[in-house]
């Protein structure tokens, strides 16, 4: 139970600072921090159904499965900052307002 407690209050922490942050790298902080509330939940998930038979290799490799995925989602989210800073000048969400398709 403290486990869903805990990884509920970092995903509404992450939640919060996505909803009032104005910088594009604090946003992808806060994204990370939701991110690894589910991968908090997600492993220690695996971990308490490691009494089921058949299910030696789960942890780990939901684990990995999870580690992975950040991994990948902060390199896109780091190439997509860099890409926007490059053409507007800034990483202020409330800045950038020229949107082209």
């Amino acid at each position: 139970m403290s486990l869903l407690v805990i990884a509920v209050g970092l995903f509404c922490i992450g939640l919060y600072g996505v909803l009032t942050r104005r910088d594009l790298v604090a946003i992808l902080a806060s994204i990370e921090v939701m991110l690894g509330s589910a991968t908090l939940l997600l492993v220690g998930l695996a971990v308490a159904g490691r009494t089921v038979q058949g299910s030696e290799g789960m942890v780990e490799g939901v684990g990995l499965m999870v580690i992975v995925l950040a991994a990948a989602e902060a390199a896109v989210g780091l190439a997509l900052v860099i890409s926007v800073s490059r053409r507007f000048k800034t990483t202020r969400i409330d800045e950038i307002v020229k949107v082209r398709g």
